[in-house]
């Protein structure tokens, strides 16, 4: 099998780290991986396959011989870098919000929208951790009753906002158990014990980014503009994976047990569905999974054809790291790369 040159952006981060050990688990046909970051990763190490690998700093020259670079750095870095990879020969797979709503670039979640892969032009974007999940439970639904209506409500974990957030929780947690009042440097609010309705910035609108996201780039992966999305984003203290609990209207009906004879057989989706025995997912549970989970399958009866759903993932790996990596897997079974 043919093997390929590997750069990974941001490889100290928690969506870098959760990259490299995914193209490990996933057995990747890695030639070699180079770990990238800023200059101030100066001296560290990742490691790849039993061996302690110098990441390098990123720089556009980094990108000399590189097949595939996998991208979660943030926006400013993916904007200036990924050009750069593009132009030296790699396909890049972004994780930044940077290029998703670009109508040259694929937004891509491999079990929805594979073949939107064949028209790349050296990027691929890699879509919000809260869309992915999203998006793999309602195109097997989609397919069979046609969604007129999604109304999401977001759980979502520390560690989709980065290293430094899920220590915060760790230090507030602690110091409120003792009394003390923490002083919020991640988030306007401390976290620990709290909720906080506020991801990203806010507009005009009242929306933030993260719910324009979830609206965008829900009808650009499904390839649906009439479908209409609505979304509260929430910050909630668990340190990994995403909870949604998402409504939806069809145009055909669907009943709660269609519904869940149609997820069971989906790509990429988990049913555990008996809440009368206290089964359903939860975060704790999921946290290292690479499918989504879905259960509190359940008929909306204040209108025709309306279903409820609740939704886990684990926003590091398929909400971000394992999609990535899916996306490359199918890029080499297609040779696209």
């Amino acid at each position: 099998m043919k093997s390929y040159n590997v750069a990974v952006v941001g490889a100290t981060g928690a969506v870098g780290q959760t990259m490299i050990k995914i193209l490990q688990e996933r057995n990747f046909p890695v030639k070699r991986i180079l770990p990238l970051a800023s200059a101030r990763s100066n001296g560290h190490s990742v490691e790849f396959r039993g061996e302690k690998i110098k990441v390098e700093e990123a720089v556009p020259s980094a990108f000399d011989g590189i097949d595939i670079a996998l991208f979660s750095a943030g926006n400013e870095v993916s904007k200036e870098l990924a050009p750069e990879a593009v132009k030296r020969g790699a396909v890049v797979i972004d994780n930044s919000s940077a290029f998703r709503m670009d109508p040259d670039v694929p937004l891509v979640v491999p079990e929805v929208n594979p073949g939107d892969i064949h028209r790349h032009k050296g990027l691929i974007a890699n879509p919000n951790c809260s869309t992915i999940q999203m998006v793999v439970v309602l195109k097997p639904i989609h397919e069979k009753a046609r969604i007129k209506r999604v109304v999401v409500s977001t759980y979502q974990a520390v560690s989709g906002t980065g290293v430094d957030a899920i220590e915060e929780l760790k230090l507030q947690s602690g110091k409120i158990l003792n009394g003390d009042m923490p002083e919020p440097r991640v988030y306007p609010y401390p976290i620990a014990f709290n909720v906080l309705p506020h991801i990203d910035v806010f507009d005009d609108t009242g929306y933030s980014m993260e719910e324009w996201k979830m609206v965008r780039e829900t009808k650009k992966i499904m390839g649906d503009e009439s479908i209409a999305v609505t979304a509260t984003t929430v910050r909630v203290p668990v340190f990994n994976c995403h909870s949604e609990a998402v409504n939806i209207e069809t145009v055909e009906k669907l009943t709660a047990d269609g519904a869940r004879s149609i997820l069971s057989k989906a790509p990429g989706v988990k049913v555990v569905d008996d809440p009368k025995n206290r089964i359903y997912p939860l975060p704790a549970a999921v946290s290292g999974e690479n499918d989504v989970y879905v259960g509190r399958i359940r008929e909306d009866f204040s209108i025709d054809c309306g279903l409820n759903l609740w939704i886990v993932a684990d926003n590091l790996r398929k909400g971000a790291a394992y999609n990535a990596v899916q996306i490359a897997e199918y890029m080499v079974q297609h040779s696209l790369v």
